[in-house]
């Protein structure tokens, strides 16, 4: 016995001792047949480049991948540090199959495999419209339900048009460098079939300094491009270069390089552009402008041969005008529907005219449809998110609501389009219960005694007396109580905040987030202690899975647990984006 041991403490001890270099795409990712991707080894020592070996299925990687890799002698970081060695190939392409890639240089050693998938021979869908609502959970889903359609004894009055898609998976959102998640990796697991790290767009995050050099992978913009003629479409409410829609064409470790990614959005060319965000496209010079340069990406889009559009009005009277559309309905974020339609707050004295979601859908789809190719079209309901982030749930459920009607103009199309898949899906979830409602009219003044559970919950009493799916007030006297499980220090009102979005917290002189005292005098107002690390201002997001839901061509694929990177494989099948190779 004491012999086993010994060896296996020896066993061990060299395990150990051993560094495990890292190879990009990692273990067990998923690739699409023909599509372009980068390859790179990152060695933890500096080696000579004849001291490192790559197989590829046993044979020298050169072989397989029909080019050799740029040997980086020493890979450097912050302020010079240097990293280790590295191995770079850009632009690879595979045909489908199982690889195994085995990487060797002194102590370091690494083994990855890869599946190279192939997909149908022909498409079964002429178009994909896939809905994202940013941070859509369960509870947005049902919080929408009671205030749009009222509940009676126990039973909805009507259906969300998300409610009448008849397949369904859960996803997992995890990043590949922590469970938790954000809009940037888990769309962009959507957008290209690889997982890659929190923040990160259409690459693998490499341990490089510079945002802009790291293996990329093809996102299905590109994909489009290289392999059909069909027709892309982008719409969003926030900044058109913020992540959820960035994913679609950009490449960049981080999700902040909005001016960057603009010039990638430009590359690309998507027919139909619609959103916020147009201070990343004026020339540094504009008043408003965020760039650092003097492009003039409006410029540079009319030239080539876009309309552009700076309000609903304009975008009803120009939509026509040309193949190629250009919305900027803002310098940032679009305001809510809330704001918008009801309150007029947030920034719509400056912005008066702003087009909703649905308004947008239904020109996008009307442009895209023209292409007797068909087309692929991304349409966001960002503020789910951005209003869930502070907490602000009234907002979160306006907008929820609102993406749900775009929902209905999707599925409006598709009965005249049959070959047409419908993907409506959030890309991670948020900590957020409906847990009842708060009854203004019982008696006293402690807010939390006038939360009711159970069975002293009642019902909400809302109502949409004109009918237009939103509760006529949002203030109304017993609403839906709805809290979350994780916060900064802010101080809870019980209370739709009519004067603006949210703001729970704000920064301290130690750069440390407090409660907000703007909201201290509201009655009945409590101070909650945060559970989160004092850096944070806002509620984050959740680990839990979130449900896809599914109709039209090519949704049988979607079913049980799938990674985001599995949603791509359907995506891409649907289109037959890569068929194996009949010679």
């Amino acid at each position: 016995m004491r012999t086993f041991l010994a060896a296996l403490l020896a066993t061990t001890v060299l395990v150990g001792g051993a560094q495990a270099a890292t190879v990009y795409p990692l273990d067990r990712a998923t690739i699409l047949n023909g599509s372009p991707f980068d390859f790179k080894v990152e060695l933890k020592s500096v080696v000579k480049p004849e001291d490192v070996k790559v197989t590829v299925n046993g044979q020298d990687y050169k072989a397989v991948f029909g080019n050799q890799a740029q040997f980086v002698a020493e890979e450097k970081g912050k302020e010079d540090k240097i990293l280790g060695s590295a191995l770079i190939l850009r632009d690879i392409k595979l045909p489908a199959g199982s690889y195994k890639v085995e990487v060797a240089a002194g102590d370091e050693k690494k083994s990855v495999t890869w599946d190279v998938y192939a997909t149908a021979q022909k498409p079964v869908a002429k178009n994909i419209i896939f809905f994202l609502g940013d941070g859509l959970s369960v509870a947005h889903r049902t919080g929408a339900r009671i205030m749009s359609k009222g509940m009676t004894e126990g039973k909805a009055n009507g259906h969300l048009n998300m409610d009448t898609l008849d397949r369904m998976a859960f996803i997992g959102t995890s990043s590949t460098n922590a469970i938790a998640t954000d809009s940037a990796n888990t769309m962009s697991a959507y957008m290209t079939g690889h997982k890659t790290a929190v923040n990160a767009l259409g690459v693998y995050a490499d341990r490089t300094p510079n945002t802009l050099d790291d293996p990329k992978v093809e996102t299905i913009a590109e994909a489009l491009r290289r392999t059909t003629k069909k027709s892309i479409g982008i719409v969003s409410p926030a900044e058109i270069e913020d992540a959820t829609p960035a994913a679609v064409v950009a490449h960049t470790r981080a999700r902040a390089d909005k001016a960057e990614i603009v010039g990638m959005m430009y590359a690309v060319k998507p027919d139909v552009i619609l959103g916020g965000g147009s201070a990343y496209f004026l020339a540094k010079e504009v008043p408003g402008s965020k760039r650092k340069d003097d492009k003039d990406y409006i410029k540079l889009f009319k030239e080539a041969g876009y309309t552009l559009a700076t309000s609903k009005t304009e975008l009803g009277t120009v939509a026509g005008n040309s193949d190629k559309l250009l919305g900027l309905f803002h310098t940032g974020n679009m305001d809510t529907i809330l704001d918008r339609k009801f309150l007029k707050k947030g920034t719509v004295d400056k912005f008066p005219d702003q087009p909703g979601l649905v308004d947008m859908t239904k020109v996008a789809l009307d442009k895209l449809s023209k292409n007797s190719e068909g087309f692929f079209l991304m349409v966001e309901g960002a503020s789910i998110d951005k209003m869930s982030h502070p907490m602000d749930w009234d907002r979160a459920m306006y907008e929820t609501i609102e993406f749900d009607q775009a929902v209905g103009v999707g599925l409006e199309f598709l009965k005249s389009h049959p070959d047409t898949l419908i993907v409506v899906t959030g890309d991670h979830t948020h900590g957020i219960s409906v847990i009842g409602t708060i009854d203004d009219d019982k008696p006293g003044t402690e807010m939390r005694e006038k939360v009711g559970v159970y069975a002293d919950a009642g019902f909400p009493n809302y109502e949409d007396k004109d009918g237009d799916g939103f509760p006529d007030k949002v203030d109304v006297s017993r609403r839906l109580a709805v809290f979350s499980s994780n916060f900064p220090d802010y101080y809870e009102t019980f209370r739709p905040k009519m004067d603006g979005p949210f703001e729970p917290s704000i920064q301290n002189e130690k750069k440390q987030y407090v409660a907000n005292e703007a909201y201290k005098n509201v009655p009945g107002a409590v101070l909650r202690e945060g559970n989160l690390p004092r850096s944070a201002d806002t509620a984050v997001h959740a680990v839990d899975d979130v449900v896809l839901q599914s109709t039209g061509a090519g949704s049988e694929g979607f079913k049980g647990y799938m990674e985001e990177s599995d949603v791509y494989k359907v995506l891409v099948d649907s289109f037959a984006l890569g068929p194996k190779s009949t010679n």
